[in-house]
């Protein structure tokens, strides 16, 4: 399909990260919008978040990835309506049958049965306790979640079971659960880590268009921190070129918001999600995007991405070592580079039911 067809008008896409719309990759036929003949102007409406409702047969979802800090994690949702252009989950639409452009940010997935189906799996007898690792794909609290609530039940499942969890997250209405949190922090049993991608307002707007503002997100660590709740500040991901110029301002912001620990990514480019950054890139970056997209085959061996453990997250060259070297530098200086205790597994228990026989001891 030619640019000029796959590319949606700016009135269609308000608000939105993608610029298209393509068919997802294990579908026959292409989904393409053209002209039907007709000499008559016509309005296309703008894009709106649709939600629809799964039944989740089972929501623990176990990773065997062995550069990951974390083997099992859960998503309330599928989709993501923050619309970050970079997101790595975007390929995950296509498992659906649809776009990971546009149909990500906007064709979302509910799981309102998640907490029922968490309580069992959290209750069966084979179950291992481990840290439970939320918002790894998609955000929990993206703004769907203000009428959902999916996430916060699931909280009060794992405050129940006293299960230890670890969410990233990039959205405000984390500080309506602090109630949770901060009884779960009291007890060792969770951490939360806030992604902040730029300080620049107008870079945010453009990379992450419904997102909160880089400053309410700061002030999110200085509220989940004055209620006991460890935080970590996230610099993910760092664009080489791009926003990896602010890496050392963006730790320093989190460190005075109070922020304990700090950790980074490099831009990641998975299946769809390449194409759908460097339309992006041409569109507000054009003077630039050489660049940038130099910069990170050379950080991939002459791809845009590759997915081999231990470096996929950081690259490799000259380029990847210097920022990692930054990093070390920066977080020294901020003393973010403190070893966090790990989350306990040892109070975990399954609540009693109604009706249950009652322990003597």
């Amino acid at each position: 399909m030619d640019h000029e067809h796959r590319i949606l008008p700016d009135d269609r896409r308000r608000a939105r990260g993608a610029l298209s719309r393509d068919t997802g990759r294990f579908e026959r036929f292409d989904r393409v919008e053209t002209d039907d003949g007709w000499d008559i102007p016509e309005d296309r409406p703008a894009f709106v978040t649709e939600v629809r409702e799964e039944r989740a047969r089972s929501v623990v979802n176990y990773v065997r990835s062995p550069d990951l800090p974390f083997d099992r994690s859960l998503n309330p949702y599928r989709g993501c309506e923050h619309g970050c252009i970079y997101c790595f989950a975007r390929p995950t639409h296509a498992y659906l049958g649809l776009s990971p452009g546009l149909d990500f940010e906007t064709r979302l997935v509910a799981r309102p049965n998640a907490p029922e189906v968490l309580a069992r799996e959290l209750s069966a007898r084979r179950y291992c306790v481990a840290p439970l690792a939320i918002g790894t794909n998609t955000d929990p609290y993206q703004p769907v979640e203000r009428d959902r609530g999916i996430m916060r039940a699931c909280l009060e499942v794992l405050r129940d079971f006293r299960h230890p969890v670890a969410i990233v997250t990039k959205g405000t209405l984390i500080e309506r659960d602090i109630d949770i949190l901060s009884d779960m922090a009291a007890q060792g049993l969770v951490r939360v880590g806030i992604s902040v991608t730029t300080l620049d307002d107008t870079l945010s707007r453009r990379m992450e268009p419904r997102c909160p503002r880089p400053a309410r997100r700061l002030a999110v660590i200085r509220a989940l921190v004055d209620a006991g709740v460890p935080v970590r500040v996230m610099a993910s991901p760092m664009v080489p070129a791009l926003t990896d110029p602010e890496l050392e301002a963006i730790l320093a912001a989190g460190a005075e918001a109070g922020a304990s620990a700090a950790s980074y990514i490099m831009l990641r480019l998975p299946r769809e999600v390449a194409g759908l950054w460097q339309e992006w890139l041409e569109a507000h970056y054009p003077d630039r995007a050489a660049r940038i997209m130099g910069h990170l085959r050379d950080m991939h061996g002459g791809e845009v991405y590759s997915s081999k453990w231990f470096h996929r997250m950081k690259g490799e060259g000259v380029y990847a070592d210097l920022l990692a070297q930054r990093f070390r530098r920066a977080v020294r200086r901020l003393n973010l580079d403190q070893p966090q205790p790990d989350l306990r597994c040892d109070l975990f228990r399954v609540p009693p039911k109604a009706g249950d026989q009652m322990s003597l001891f």
